[in-house]
């Protein structure tokens, strides 16, 4: 045999070996060629995976921002209880040892969205210009702390908890917004659903945890454990999520070179400066204003679900939920349940070029909202508990759905922009939980049937709108205004009054 044909056999053979040994290779996909990990690493591996780490860290900050942010709810009950007591006769009487009326109780509870709504912007344009990792953790740390300091301060005077519920709703407020200035860094693009859906489950999980130990602690280790605890739980996390995360895949030391490629190839080559954002352009985006109106449409469903259930399973079917705890976490089991496997079908679509990233947003977000409107409509309908319960766990649980759709559409439409357009439409999105329980009073007022008919059919109407309007004007194209070439306002104004910096940059 001719020596040449033999080297170039042997080096044939050491080219395939290698391949199949490398953690390498390359795919094509929507967004071009890029180099990826090998599947020899196993998906449930993600400590292998740094990106897959970032995504359970940030699971467990979204988990511990929420019962935080719902211990409260559970530990005024325990606050404001009556204790009885006996008197210097060896007589039995009863106290409470905060003596808060209704409305001080409803003050206090909602004095944390006052907080809430006020930094979502904020939150969105600081995670964009400092880093999403430090303004994701020093919010919830901040939060924790106050956690921690509430019950002494409590028992000084209920002002003072009033404003340190606000100050803990102004700090939680960056914390949605900010995460999209993370997944811009660390997430593909085809996998931008699950690594976002993954973080974004921790909220609802967080609320199935927080209602029954919340009421658990209260009861047996008193409610000022439900403070100190979950206040600890928070400055725990944020210690692993300091030392642990890293704004960007190439600042991770224990990153490899596979995973570091495939990231940064996916992402394509970005230039490290100074975000500018086109706020004109931003605000004249028919896709923006399609995932502002529905984040808008999910969270007047799910307030008025969240709010209003147990009111009108009391007034209209006598029944206590209280009476059935477990049931009031089934919605949220059910949502964190379906986020999750939703955020995997939508990337595997997508992966496989079954549908392209603009119809799963469509189909993923309107069918959803669909649902919705049916089992949010049948709710007023139904009259047995049972069949209350279940409608209003398959509509919140279908909800999972549309947070694959709206929830991720800003890193598609903006990767770099993402944050920010998040905090507007978190800001929008936060006005249910105000104007939704106003509107349920007014109508309200006999406490019938048909009161209740019309607030779950308004409700079922908003997702059927937030369904026309995000199916009509959605998109999963990255837009012109987002490239990296595009010109922000204030830019394309300086060259306008002096046409001579265009030809200076020639």
């Amino acid at each position: 045999m001719d020596t040449s044909v033999l080297e170039k056999l042997i080096v044939d053979e050491e080219t395939m070996e290698r391949k199949k040994s490398s953690p390498e290779s390359v795919k094509d996909t929507e967004y071009g060629t890029v180099k990826y990990e090998d599947e020899l690493v196993s998906s449930w591996k993600f400590w292998k995976k740094r990106r897959y780490v970032v995504g359970v860290l940030a699971f467990f900050g979204f988990f511990t921002s929420y019962i935080l942010r719902v211990n409260l709810s559970v530990a005024i009950v325990a606050m404001t209880a009556e204790i009885e007591k006996i008197d210097e006769n060896g007589q039995p009487y009863f106290e409470r040892e905060f003596d808060w009326d209704s409305k001080t109780q409803g003050l206090v509870l909602s004095s944390f969205f006052y907080g809430y709504i006020s930094t979502q912007l904020l939150g969105g344009w600081l995670g964009a210009r400092i880093g999403g990792k430090r303004v994701f953790g020093i919010g919830i740390a901040t939060t924790a702390f106050f956690t921690i300091i509430t019950p002494p301060l409590v028992r000084i005077s209920v002002s003072i908890l009033i404003v340190l519920r606000i100050i803990e709703g102004v700090c939680e407020g960056v914390t949605y917004p900010c995460i999209h200035a993370i997944w811009a860094q660390w997430a593909p693009p085809l996998e931008r659903s699950k690594l976002a859906t993954l973080a974004f489950s921790g909220s609802f999980l967080g609320t199935v945890f927080a209602m029954p130990v919340s009421g658990l602690m209260a009861e047996y280790l008193g409610w000022p454990s439900v403070f100190y605890v979950f206040g600890a739980a928070g400055l725990v996390w944020f210690f692993f999520w300091w030392v642990i995360v890293k704004d960007k895949p190439e600042d991770d030391p224990w990153i490899s070179e596979a995973e570091l490629e495939y990231i940064k190839s996916s992402l394509g080559n970005r230039k490290d400066e100074k975000i500018r954002h086109p706020w004109k352009a931003m605000l004249k985006s028919p896709p923006v204003w399609a995932i502002v109106a529905a984040h808008f449409s999910e969270n007047w469903g799910f307030y008025t679900m969240l709010t209003q259930l147990p009111t009108f399973m009391n007034d209209v079917l006598d029944f206590k939920l209280d009476k059935t705890g477990y049931l009031s976490a089934l919605p949220y089991l059910a949502m964190t349940l379906v986020v999750q496997s939703s955020g995997h079908l939508a990337d595997y679509l997508r992966a496989k070029n079954i549908m392209t990233t603009t119809q799963v947003r469509k189909v993923f977000n309107c069918g959803a909202f669909v649902f919705q409107t049916i089992f949010m409509t049948c709710t007023a309908f139904i009259l047995t508990p049972a069949g209350v319960v279940i409608c209003i766990t398959i509509a919140v649980g279908l909800g999972g759905f549309a947070w694959s759709g709206f929830g991720v559409n800003h890193l598609d439409i903006a990767p770099k922009h993402a944050s920010v357009l998040m905090g507007i439409g978190n800001t929008f999105a936060t006005l249910p939980g105000v104007v939704s329980p106003i509107l349920t009073g007014f109508i309200v007022q006999n406490k019938s049937p048909g009161e209740w008919r019309i607030v779950f059919i308004i409700a079922g109407a908003v997702y059927l709108l937030g369904a026309v309007i995000y199916g009509l004007y959605a998109s999963g194209e990255k837009q012109s205004w987002a490239e990296e070439g595009h010109k922000t306002d204030e830019e394309s104004k300086k060259s306008y009054d002096n046409p001579a910096m265009e030809v200076d940059n020639l």
